[in-house]
């Protein structure tokens, strides 16, 4: 039986420590070789496009592709998960699924590469993306005050004072983007601007800065100043990296950077490689990988099970 998951049904069971636990089970598992990733490839067509991206993820014993359309009606985006033996396990709605998987990935990347002890976290952006990115950091690190930066005053008011209440951390609505990223340890980039949304000198010298906004080419959150600034450049996967990321892509065109300065956050996790003791700007591309939708889903399909959600059909019976 294959199990078909609506996004109501995501919404009931995903948690977002499990979800955290299995993207980073899953990036150790790349790192080592044991799994594997193919990066997004696109398809154009009058009024929007298709996306398509796969992986093998063997710790959650599966296989598995997302495909998602993107038009003018919006985004429509479905994971089908396959078992290790071939058969069709489930096919799930996951535009609420993607936000957490992609959450989780900046807080895997943030465990691995930041300084220990109480942060202070700036993030730019309101959106739905940005709730999960916020959510998913205070499951790893003692948040000691978030400031929040949006185009819209009263949706960066609404995004505050929702996200103090949620977590109890203290929350400021930033009157700019300079307020909120001047003194930042965390800097959390998650919007869909095609120019970069912080300057360079802006940032803390030793800050860490997510980047997880922008993954098409012509599309960059981050100047190429930062970029040149950043002692360490970690990717989510190089060879997506090295399609999708604007921010490299334009900071390599500007003579600031090279290819092959980037490290792979599989090898962080993996344990292949240690940041270096001297002080500096850390700054992590991510882009999305299927992998990590497979590592979402692995974790949410037998809790829906296990609640009696969703619709077992009869697939290819």
């Amino acid at each position: 039986m294959t199990l078909v998951l609506r996004e109501a049904d995501v919404t009931q069971v995903v948690d977002m420590d499990a979800v955290i636990s299995a993207v980073e089970n899953a990036m150790r598992e790349l790192g080592e070789g044991i799994a594997q990733n193919v990066p997004r490839r696109r398809a154009f067509a009058p009024g929007g496009l298709l996306n398509v991206m796969f992986a093998t993820y063997p710790g959650g014993r599966c296989t598995g592709v997302k495909a998602y359309s993107v038009a003018e009606g919006g985004a429509r985006f479905l994971v089908s998960i396959f078992g290790l033996d071939g058969s069709l396990q489930a096919l799930v709605e996951a535009e609420h699924l993607g936000a957490y998987r992609t959450g989780a990935a900046s807080a895997v990347a943030v465990k691995a590469l930041r300084r220990l002890g109480p942060v202070e976290v700036a993030i730019i952006g309101t959106g739905k993306q940005a709730v999960t990115q916020v959510l998913a950091l205070s499951r790893v690190c003692e948040i000691k005050e978030l400031r929040v930066f949006g185009r819209d005053a009263q949706r960066r008011t609404a995004f505050a004072r929702d996200r103090q209440a949620e977590l109890g951390v203290r929350t400021i609505a930033a009157e700019s983007a300079e307020a909120a990223v001047r003194g930042a340890d965390v800097v959390v980039t998650m919007t869909t601007s095609a120019e970069p949304v912080i300057e360079a000198d802006w940032v803390e010298p030793n800050a860490l800065v997510v980047a997880a906004g922008s993954n098409f080419p012509h599309k960059a959150e981050i100047p190429a100043g930062l970029v040149e600034r950043a002692r360490t450049v970690v990717v989510d996967q190089l060879a997506t990296a090295q399609l999708e990321s604007g921010d490299l892509i334009r900071a390599q065109a500007a003579g600031k950077f090279d290819w092959e300065r980037a490290i792979e956050l599989s090898s962080v996790v993996a344990g292949k490689w240690r940041a270096p003791d001297e002080p500096g700007i850390t700054l992590y591309e991510s882009h999305g990988l299927a992998i990590w939708d497979l590592a979402a889903a692995s974790v949410v399909i037998p809790a829906a099970r296990e609640r009696g959600l969703g619709l077992e059909v009869p697939f290819f019976a």
